[in-house]
């Protein structure tokens, strides 16, 4: 058994749908699990929708007229996708009586772009002659905690998972599930998301679950690539990745499956293969728990855009064991998450992405130190073996310093698989393609 995961630009159209359902037919024998995320930009629609309707206007016509023109370009009546859409108009009217729209509300309204996206799917695999059975996930044992727009899954979901798909797995059921991503039901039957990276987080937890052979996530490139082909042409596959590597490989900004997707695979050892939509032939990547082979000394590069360096400095806490307390306890009350960190005993440099304002917790931090605050700035990130750190910062420092490309931090996660550096925004790009070349070789 395999679970496989297609995301909203894999479902956006009757075309790419038509493509879709011919990979899924292609595995067939392998009993695919195929988890589905909304079509295109539906979800955003939807959102749209409910501003809209906060407003008191209930315009409902750019999901309905992608649905249904969808499903006549496919051949396919749906009646539940109908039925969906009405329920969703209720909905939206409501909002518009009450002008408000809260967080339970919110989970509710987006669910639908999932819950249409697997009626469709599952409808035209049937017309094409293969059986599917749509479900909710909850149908299958998705139950998660309440808090709202970032569900968190309970731990009965191990054992209600293999229950429901159980008879399936063992070749008593022929129907090919296709099950919605993103979205559970809390113990009292009320609809949640699962937050960022909810969609990869139903497929792991389906494959981790059931003990599957092995999840596929389907993208539009080869697997995991060296580094982002639209910033360094010259980026290659990469045949394997560990469970860590991929969670930092997608923290610090490169799409891979979300972080904490990662979690229910490490805990079963389930194997996730990133495979290519468009080149169904290709190995793609695997993420497994420990190379099989010799890790090389760079596995890829990555890098992030639009953070603000902080320096924190502060001679009056020498010594005093409060200082890093006091620093961390303001980005606590302002709920503003760090990402990279340097520190001594009397100065911090830490680096932020929000778009926050982050006027109020700056001031906070001026009451016991000195704060100079730096935007414009990019974070490329080196996924290594960082046992051997020194000849690989000694390589990259070399060429970045040959190209004139100042590194202001530097920071080797906790993990040992991570060296970040800071570097101005708009060297970022150049950054990666020099850094690529003094590792990969060959053009930048």
């Amino acid at each position: 058994m395999i679970v496989m995961k297609f995301g909203g630009s894999s479902v956006a159209n009757a075309e790419r749908i038509r493509h879709v359902a011919s990979i899924i037919e292609a595995y067939r024998h392998e009993r695919p699990v195929v988890v589905l995320s909304a079509m295109g930009d539906t979800t955003d629609f939807l959102l749209d929708a409910a501003e809209a309707a906060v407003q008191g206007t209930v315009a409902l016509d750019g999901v309905e007229k992608l649905h249904t023109d969808t499903a006549r370009e496919l051949g396919i009546d749906v009646p539940e996708i109908r039925e969906l859409l009405d329920e969703l108009r209720t909905l939206l009217t409501g909002i518009s009586m009450l002008r408000e729209l809260t967080k339970r509300t919110r989970d509710y309204l987006v669910s639908f772009g999932e819950r249409m996206s697997v009626r469709m799917m599952a409808a035209y695999l049937a017309r094409q002659g293969t059986a599917a059975r749509f479900y909710d996930a909850w149908d299958i044992g998705f139950v998660s905690d309440s808090n709202y727009m970032a569900a968190e899954l309970l731990d009965e979901v191990w054992t209600a998972i293999p229950r429901h798909l159980g008879d399936y797995a063992a070749g008593r059921a022929d129907a090919i599930p296709v099950v919605t991503g993103f979205i559970a039901k809390d113990a009292k039957g009320v609809i949640t998301t699962l937050g960022r990276g909810g969609s990869d987080l139903t497929a792991t937890m389906i494959g981790a679950a059931m003990r599957a052979d092995e999840i596929q996530t389907w993208k539009d490139v080869d697997g995991i690539l060296t580094a982002d082909p639209r910033v360094c042409p010259g980026a290659r596959p990469v045949p394997e990745v560990t469970y860590e590597e991929a969670q930092e490989l997608a923290m610090f900004g490169a799409q891979v499956l979300h972080p904490r997707s990662m979690l229910p695979c490490r805990k079963s050892g389930t194997p996730v293969r990133v495979k290519n939509s468009y080149n169904i032939k290709s190995e793609g990547s695997l993420i497994v728990e420990r190379h099989a082979g010799a890790q090389p000394p760079v596995t890829a590069i990555t890098s992030v855009k639009g953070v603000t360096l902080i320096d924190i400095v502060s001679s009056r806490m020498l010594g005093a064991c409060g200082f890093l307390a006091h620093v961390f306890n303001q980005f606590l009350k302002w709920d503003v998450s760090i990402d990279v960190i340097a520190t001594s005993e009397v100065s911090v440099s830490l680096t932020v992405n929000t778009k926050k304002d982050l006027g109020g917790l700056v001031e906070d931090l001026r009451h016991a130190a000195d704060v100079r605050v730096s935007a414009g700035k990019a974070i490329v990130t080196l996924i290594c073996d960082a046992a051997h750190s020194s000849g690989i910062i000694a390589a990259g420092f070399s060429a970045l310093a040959d190209a004139g490309i100042n590194v202001q931090m530097i920071s080797q996660g906790a993990s040992k698989v991570n060296i970040s550096m800071l570097v101005d925004e708009a060297e970022a790009n150049e950054a990666v393609r020099i850094l690529h070349g003094a590792y990969f070789g060959g053009t930048r």
